[in-house]
């Protein structure tokens, strides 16, 4: 069954995320990017804001999560996700690794995709989660050769695909 809601918060979802992992790779890129990470964030925040607007507009559309048991299963990842990234942030600050926090924060949202893919019904969430976690460990080699931080490739990787993902939902939701 296709839920058009969940496709507009997909947009919004995604769309807001993007933004976000766009706004981290503005730690330390080279500065030529940053008028482009720039954009990319702006078009990011239209699409989530587009998304928003279709998700309030089909509101009382049915969605997956209208299922109790799909629901208590999102947020359960959804709760096991924070922990395991803050929990990792924290030890990796206090270790003093403190730049490999967006990568490991991608690869844990990468692999709570897989956990998502049951609950709301959707294979191309595993996709979103495979994309993640390559990120996640791409960044750790592109970076260093490029002279940038992990978190510039980290965010602009993470921003695409998110980005992809809420332009995705806006054309599910429009093929419905």
């Amino acid at each position: 069954m296709e839920y058009i809601r969940d496709y507009t918060m997909y947009a919004s979802i995604f769309g807001m995320f993007s933004f976000c992992w766009f706004g981290w790779a503005q730690e330390n890129p080279k500065a030529s990017w940053r008028k482009y990470i720039g954009i990319a964030s702006g078009a990011a925040l239209l699409i989530c804001l587009i998304g928003v607007y279709l998700s309030v507009k089909n509101w009382n559309a049915p969605s997956a999560l209208s299922d109790t048991t799909s629901f208590n299963n999102y947020l359960i990842s959804v709760y096991v996700e924070f922990f395991l990234a803050g929990a990792g942030a924290f030890v990796l600050i206090k270790l003093k690794r403190s730049k490999y926090v967006s990568p490991w924060i991608a690869f844990i949202v990468g692999i709570h995709f897989i956990g998502l893919k049951s609950v709301f019904d959707d294979p191309s969430l595993y996709i979103l989660a495979i994309l993640l976690v390559a990120v996640s460990i791409i960044a750790l080699f592109i970076s260093p050769r490029l002279h940038v931080a992990i978190s510039a490739i980290t965010g602009i990787g993470a921003g695409t695909v998110l980005f992809c993902f809420a332009i995705l939902g806006l054309i599910r939701y429009l093929s419905v």
